[in-house]
């Protein structure tokens, strides 16, 4: 395989090139290829079926010059600079073989050099079928996966070698009202970084050394250092000019536009509150917060078996007793049933958001 490593990239070209190489593996005009990369600091960076203005704060990044742009892959938005690692494999892949087995079959394949990767700088960390790679339950790569018209493959994949948390919040639309120390201390207990798991000043080049490492082993391949080709290149500024640039891709509107909703409930077991993001009927995120006793890791799975779940409250009651039976997981003195309540009134809370939203924002004729 071919290795390529930039620096510094827009986020236009990072994401064209990514888009370019894959396209070009149907017809094997451009060989397989694994890049290790990083965007400008900073670049926000939402997934191919969401909304610009429901993911990012728009005018925050217009006025500190945070590039906004939209993925190929799909996904949930991030925040991409210069201690977040971009990885991409571009290979070919046959139509007939994406099937959703298939597809999680590639996400396992493809996250191995990461996992591999981490093993050697002394942090244990798995894939999670809701496309993350973890660390002690805790995010430290999102994944994705586009497949190419022409034949070819894209894994996407973002590792934290070290994240700015209140930018984050501040750069990307979030279910909470404020960005307080609670908030913060909220999310910084979802996701880690590499620095933070190993407890060293991480920089990336030796990140990108080891994940480099780690897919020549996992795929059993010989990476020859290399460039993009002229014609590659001239593939790229089209692509950007034609596609990352226009309003036509950065301001596509989901069929099913989202909606965030709080809401608080007091429990035996202590105050419990819910912060979730809603797509139609399906959790695309939750927060659990409260002044209640456990494990942190208890929150964090309860949280991840809610990701893209169905808000009916009987399904989610069904999954947090499946969570309690099956792994452990509930909080003590806190009823399934109260969890459950408590998700359907934020999401309650969120279509009333989302119907004011449009009260407030369309004219109608009498």
């Amino acid at each position: 395989m071919r290795y390529i490593a930039d620096d510094g990239v827009t986020a236009s070209f990072g994401l064209a090139a990514d888009e370019v190489i894959a396209r070009r593996q149907g017809t094997a005009a451009s060989p397989p290829t694994l890049r290790l990369y990083t965007y400008r600091s900073h670049s926000a960076l939402v997934g191919r079926f969401q909304r610009l203005g429901s993911e990012v704060h728009l005018e925050f990044c217009r006025a500190n010059g945070i590039a906004v742009n939209r993925r190929p892959t799909g996904g949930g938005a991030i925040i991409m600079g210069e201690d977040q690692l971009g990885v991409a494999v571009m290979v070919p892949e046959r139509a007939e073989a994406r099937s959703y087995d298939r597809t999680r079959e590639l996400f396992q394949r493809f996250s191995g050099g990461i996992v591999a990767a981490l093993a050697e700088l002394g942090v244990t960390a798995e894939y999670r079928r809701k496309n993350d790679v973890e660390v002690r339950g805790r995010k430290v790569a999102g994944l994705g996966l586009y497949f190419d018209p022409a034949g070819g493959l894209l894994f996407h994949a973002s590792l934290l070698v070290d994240l700015d948390i209140p930018l984050m919040l501040r750069v990307l639309q979030t279910p909470f009202a404020k960005i307080s120390d609670k908030e913060i201390a909220t999310v910084a207990e979802r996701v880690t970084t590499l620095r933070r798991e190993t407890g060293r000043a991480l920089f990336v080049a030796e990140v990108r050394d080891r994940v480099r490492q780690g897919y020549a082993g996992s795929l059993g391949v010989s990476l020859d250092p290399g460039e993009f080709s002229r014609e590659e290149l001239a593939e790229i500024a089209a692509l950007e000019r034609e596609r990352y640039a226009t309003p036509e891709w950065l301001d596509r509107e989901p069929a099913t536009p989202d909606a965030m909703g709080s809401a608080t409930l007091k429990t035996e077991g202590g105050l419990l509150s819910a912060h979730l993001t809603l797509a139609g009927e399906v959790i695309k995120a939750v927060y659990l917060t409260g002044d209640f006793f456990c494990d942190e890791e208890v929150v964090a799975g309860m949280e991840r078996a809610l990701r893209w779940h169905s808000v009916a409250p009987e399904r989610v009651t069904a999954t947090l007793e499946e969570l309690r039976e099956r792994d452990g997981l509930s909080l003590p003195g806190v009823p399934t049933e109260a969890v459950a309540r408590l998700v359907a009134l934020a999401a309650e809370a969120a279509r009333r958001q989302e119907q004011l939203a449009v009260a407030k924002g369309c004219f109608v004729n009498p």
